[in-house]
């Protein structure tokens, strides 16, 4: 018996250890919160048990009989109210099967990481205009990831948006696209030329040597916590990654409009 919770307690101490160190490397964006009340008792314990653990959010969840969700660094955890277990991994809401099941866990992940898109300077984009522009979408993309490439192919049948786009050349995955995203930024029509290259794979005839953003553009994705190529972030400050499909991407738009809408209205009723 001894032995079995011997072993239980390493597992517990792995899964946080492990949860933690992904977290500190991540090194997430999302502002630490002062919880009140049992969930200011639970992240107490959190803490007292793992003093260097970067604890960013804590919240009593409906399901289980009370689960706390854990926002440890950039991961979502789950505990009971004394801390004694933590379970790691997504919780999914299976009512609308088998139209198809709900990552709650995913959708909370994304809420809580939400930024403020109005830090975003948008001198270190180039920018494109489709019909009527209304909807905003911002995106770090890097010319040679193929997925870019998926992103750009449904973005031309893509209408209503403004797109502010990030040169993020990715060196240890693509050593030429530093130079290519330089050759494209100073070009004097970058909207175009970055679009033409996804058509024929040429590029402008110049020498990029000019001054570009990218440096910068690599600070405030890390800032942001932006990780990898494609990374869309929506008007609601929502960061999704990878070259969604259209139907999806058309959804996260229109719903990100809602929801900016509705943000901004409750920061103006805070004031």
């Amino acid at each position: 018996m001894q032995k079995q919770t011997m072993k239980s307690r390493w597992r517990f101490c792995a899964l946080v250890l492990l949860a933690w160190t992904l977290a500190v490397n991540a090194q997430s964006p999302v502002p630490v919160e002062n919880p009140v009340g049992e969930a200011a008792e639970v992240k107490a314990l959190l803490q007292k048990k793992f003093p260097d653990a970067p604890i960013r959010h804590v919240e009593k969840t409906p399901y289980f009989g009370g689960l706390y969700e854990v926002l440890l660094g950039d991961q979502i955890i789950y505990t009971n109210k004394e801390v004694t277990h933590i379970l790691g991994g997504s919780l999914y809401d299976t009512q609308n099967m088998p139209g198809g099941m709900q990552n709650l866990t995913d959708t909370r992940a994304r809420e809580l990481k939400r930024v403020d898109v109005t830090t975003i300077p948008t001198s270190l984009a180039f920018k494109r205009v489709k019909g009527k522009g209304e909807r905003v979408l911002y995106l770090f993309s890097d010319i040679d990831c193929p997925f870019c490439e998926r992103i750009e192919q449904t973005l031309r049948d893509i209408n209503n948006v403004t797109i502010y786009t990030y040169l993020m050349p990715l060196d240890g995955l693509h050593p030429d696209a530093a130079r290519k995203s330089r050759t494209i930024w100073c070009t004097k029509d970058r909207a175009k030329a970055w679009e033409a290259y996804f058509v024929t794979k040429t590029l402008p005839d110049n020498q990029g040597n000019c001054e570009t953003p990218i440096n910068e553009v690599l600070q405030l994705a890390e800032t942001l916590g932006v990780r990898g190529t494609p990374a869309l972030i929506f008007a609601d400050g929502t960061i999704v990654p990878g070259a969604l499909p259209k139907e999806k991407l058309e959804a996260e738009l229109s719903r990100a409009e809602v929801a900016a809408i509705a943000l901004n209205a409750a920061k103006k009723k805070g004031k």
